[in-house]
């Protein structure tokens, strides 16, 4: 009962995927193991007992995303004097994350555009596509026909689809323009998909690219950190990197995120317009076509 009131007024504050994201871990770690028992008298040791079994499964990242979940549902159920105090004041994260900072060499970039030429679309050319923009996976694999104008050479998304709840717009280098343009209309809405819904199941994807691919040791999220450092090589400076990122934090954290409004509109598309050449001329030594391999 609790959950649900949590999920239908908190979740009003939060973005949709934010509110998926609460909704799968409270109904794993919460209503799974209590769900019959009032709010109240669950215990800082049996939310303690539960995290540690997430540990035990090998997991420590899912179990750092379900004490935030947990953590929130109770600091909301204080808010509405549901309950007094929560049982998760002073419970400190279960896991260390470390930072990563695998950025891609040329040669390792090559592997992987290659292996993408070869797979096809979708799943290829998103990894294409999101190389040359540096966004979020995210971003790029729901993207719409009608986030795209290719006469601009644009991709606007809205404050909905994006991290930070703000409006992004993506300059496109003639490179990514030749990537979206070779793409099959399997869908009337969604750019990658294979009918009406955008694609997913990234990890298997992942695990089938990865036995195609001699390049050991990286995540989708690397192509992003490449880029970024792609553009520093290219002498491009950091606030305009970041805005190419779409980040709030660095250049543009605190007082400075709220007074600055210039968009880097122009230096956006310079920067990338800058990259998508210099991966073309990375990725350019091309083997004999390679038979295409479905990935699906």
């Amino acid at each position: 009962m609790v959950v649900a009131q949590f999920i239908a007024k908190h979740g009003q504050r939060c973005r949709p995927r934010t509110l998926k994201g609460y909704e799968r871990l409270l109904q794993r770690f919460v209503l799974a193991p209590w769900g019959n028992r009032p709010i109240g008298s669950i215990t800082r040791p049996e939310i303690r007992d539960v995290l540690d079994k997430i540990i035990a499964n090998g997991t420590p990242i899912l179990a750092n995303r379900a004490h935030g979940a947990i953590g929130t549902l109770f600091g909301w159920a204080v808010e509405q004097e549901i309950i007094a105090a929560s049982p998760t004041l002073g419970l400190k994260a279960p896991a260390v994350e470390k930072s990563r900072d695998r950025v891609l060499s040329d040669d390792e970039l090559r592997s992987v555009w290659r292996i993408a030429e070869q797979i096809g679309p979708p799943y290829g050319a998103l990894l294409q596509l999101l190389i040359l923009t540096g966004a979020r996976r995210g971003e790029i694999a729901g993207l719409t026909w009608g986030e795209i104008d290719l006469k601009k050479r644009l991709i606007s998304l809205p404050r909905e689809r994006v991290k930070n709840d703000r409006a992004h717009e993506i300059p496109l280098s003639p490179q990514a323009v030749a990537v979206i343009e070779a793409l099959p209309r399997l869908s009337e809405h969604y750019l990658f998909s294979f009918g009406h819904h955008p694609v997913n199941g990234f990890a298997h994807a992942k695990e089938r690219f990865d036995r195609l691919c001699p390049v050991q040791s990286w995540t989708l999220h690397d192509l992003r950190r490449t880029a970024a450092s792609g553009l520093a090589r290219l002498g491009v400076n950091l606030p305009v990197i970041e805005k190419v990122l779409n980040h709030v934090s660095g250049s543009f954290a605190g007082v400075v995120g709220i007074y600055q409004r210039h968009d880097f509109a122009g230096e956006k598309r310079k920067a990338l317009e800058l990259w998508g050449p210099h991966v073309a001329t990375v990725v350019s030594d091309k083997p004999a076509k390679a038979k295409v391999v479905k990935l699906r």
